[in-house]
């Protein structure tokens, strides 16, 4: 139920107040909202009149908000971004919903994107908006309505459905290969390249071996996609993930390092706030995914 129509302000007032506290005098509010000083006035005594409280501390140098409107000026803040991305989607697609996407670099591009042209031709009245992140986050500081993450299911508050394990794979160039690799030991004096994102992914690969290793040091990347062109041309050995390597594989620019089965560190899934309700844009992507993850 919405609040009765005393306890919510107008835009233009909200919006001067913000102004004001933002930009801390009057006339600076009125030039970036282009109204007079005294519009700007009028605005902010009739949010006090309506609201029955002070909202202004008045100085000769600076209008200040009391401490009571500090913290309501946030929550309007917040509420007039809302609004306003709403607007811009609506905007974008008068006709139908959108649906506000964060994806990870590597698999926005090498796996998902491919298969948009699907979504898109089935569900044309559904604009798909892609961000990137590289790292999970709270939907309550972000403006998306699902996410691709990567990890495991240690994620409060959200809904989980699960896409594909990520595999990865030991690679170099060529000619960082030595003559006798027929011991993954070789790796341990090679220079190894690692993803932010994945820490200790090398220390779990050696593991899987059945070694015990730790500090390992070594070039530091924050993407697969600057890592992996790293890898090619030879700075490098580099755990990549299958999906993104197999051409690479087949046309000799990358070679396994060691021949020995994939390791696992991680599954990716759609992830969207338990929170809101989902929405028919979320519920028909959601649903094409689910057949994407049946056919891979």
């Amino acid at each position: 139920m919405i609040a009765p129509r005393r306890f919510l302000p107008s835009i233009p007032s909200l919006l001067a107040l913000e102004a004001v506290d933002r930009l801390g005098s009057a006339s600076a509010a009125a030039e970036e909202l282009s109204l007079t000083q005294s519009a700007i006035s009028r605005q902010l005594k009739a949010m006090e009149e309506q609201l029955g409280v002070d909202l202004i501390q008045r100085n000769q140098m600076r209008l200040n908000l009391t401490p009571a409107a500090k913290e309501y000026v946030q929550v309007a803040r917040s509420s007039l971004s809302q609004l306003a991305r709403a607007s811009l989607k609506l905007k974008a697609n008068p006709t139908g919903g959108s649906l506000n996407l964060s994806i990870l670099p590597a698999f926005g591009m090498h796996w998902l994107a491919p298969r948009l042209q699907d979504f898109a031709r089935k569900h044309p009245e559904v604009t798909v908006n892609l961000n990137t992140r590289l790292r999970p986050f709270e939907f309550e500081n972000e403006h998306f309505d699902a996410a691709i993450h990567f990890g495991g299911r240690t994620w409060a508050g959200v809904n989980y459905l699960p896409i594909m394990r990520e595999d990865v794979l030991p690679v170099c160039a060529p000619d960082l290969l030595p003559t006798q690799n027929d011991d993954p030991d070789w790796l341990l004096s090679a220079p190894l390249l690692h993803l932010e994102t994945r820490p200790d992914a090398w220390e779990r690969w050696f593991a899987v071996q059945g070694r015990s290793v730790s500090g390992i040091s070594g070039m530091l990347f924050d993407q697969f996609s600057t890592m992996g062109q790293a890898t090619i041309h030879g700075l490098g050995v580099a755990l990549l993930p299958t999906y993104l390597i197999e051409n690479d594989l087949k046309t000799g620019k990358l070679v396994l390092a060691w021949n020995g089965p994939s390791v696992s560190l991680g599954d990716f899934f759609l992830v969207w706030p338990q929170s809101r309700a989902e929405s028919e844009p979320l519920r028909s992507f959601r649903t094409w995914l689910q057949d994407q993850i049946s056919l891979a």
